[in-house]
């Protein structure tokens, strides 16, 4: 791939994975709203931006374009279920200031991702994959001891981003086309939601400006993801692998420095831990890709 296809895709890459480490922030506008409300809202405006990006990208074919079968959309239906689920806990971890918790999530997702090919997939771990996943899993189990609870929410977050990951793997659908379905069809048991809050008058007392925040929450969604997917197509998987540690850094730092959430000693073991193992794991690519000669 031509160099200047190449630097695109990585600002493409940098762009989404800076966004998604900003994202907590703007999801701090919205603490008085309940998490289960802003995600209902999210579904609905992320599926109508969604269907007005593809109308615009795939013109005359976009009825063709969002074609899949039935057992597609079963499948999309459990993957949508798993990433609204994320979604969910990731936003009221925000606003429950626990940032510092999703952040730790989303460092221990690649490690996830490696055990869980492991388990579903038959996919065999050499001696570095093991010392790692040891090691994460270790200072993990530490953290939890150290705070007399596991660390559930980080561990969910993983858990149900690896799992909605795996799940996508077996689906021979795009992405985008993917993800309007995902959000398209709970868009309707979003809106039964949100019209039950509003016939029962539990609803929050929406102003203009956090109504307007919530419509932009579905941009806020779907942009990095074209983002994404225009990296992801010009990037190698070694590349993105490395991006994707940009986003948990920054909410890591936005945790600390920016909300003031305590980092106890028991953080620093797991994160020390964390940081090491992924080192450990990204060690062989990163030489392979250090070697690797640009293409001119």
């Amino acid at each position: 791939m031509p160099i200047s296809e190449h630097n695109k895709g990585l600002q493409a890459g940098l762009f989404c994975f800076i966004f998604w480490g900003f994202a907590p922030i703007y999801f701090k506008l919205l603490k008085h709203v309940p998490a289960i409300e802003i995600i209902a809202h999210r579904i609905i405006w992320a599926a109508l931006f969604l269907l007005l990006f593809l109308a615009i990208r795939e013109r005359q074919q976009l009825i063709h374009s969002l074609k899949v079968t039935k057992k597609q959309l079963l499948i999309l239906f459990i993957s949508g279920s798993l990433v609204i689920s994320n979604w969910l806990l990731f936003v009221w971890a925000v606003n429950d200031g626990q940032i510092l918790a999703t952040s730790l999530g989303y460092f221990i997702n690649p490690l996830v991702n490696v055990f869980l090919g492991m388990l579903f997939l038959q996919e065999r771990l050499n001696k570095v994959q093991i010392i790692a996943l040891t090691l994460a899993a270790s200072t993990t189990i530490y953290l939890g001891i150290f705070i007399g609870q596991p660390p559930w929410i980080a561990l969910a977050l993983a858990i149900t981003f690896g799992l909605y990951g795996l799940v996508r793997k077996t689906l021979d659908v795009r992405p985008l086309i993917g993800l309007f379905w995902e959000t398209a069809l709970l868009m309707i048991p979003a809106l039964v939601f949100l019209t039950m809050l509003s016939s029962n008058q539990t609803s929050s007392n929406l102003d203009m400006s956090t109504m307007w925040l919530l419509v932009f929450s579905g941009l806020i969604t779907i942009l990095p993801l074209i983002g994404f997917n225009y990296a992801a197509k010009r990037l190698t998987l070694t590349v993105i692998g490395f991006l994707q540690y940009i986003a948990p850094t920054i909410s890591f730092l936005i945790a600390v420095y920016f909300f003031g959430e305590v980092f106890t000693f028991g953080h620093k073991v797991a994160f020390t831990g964390i940081w090491l193992a992924l080192f450990i794991l990204s060690w062989q690519p990163m030489m392979r890709l250090i070697k690797r000669k640009p293409v001119k």
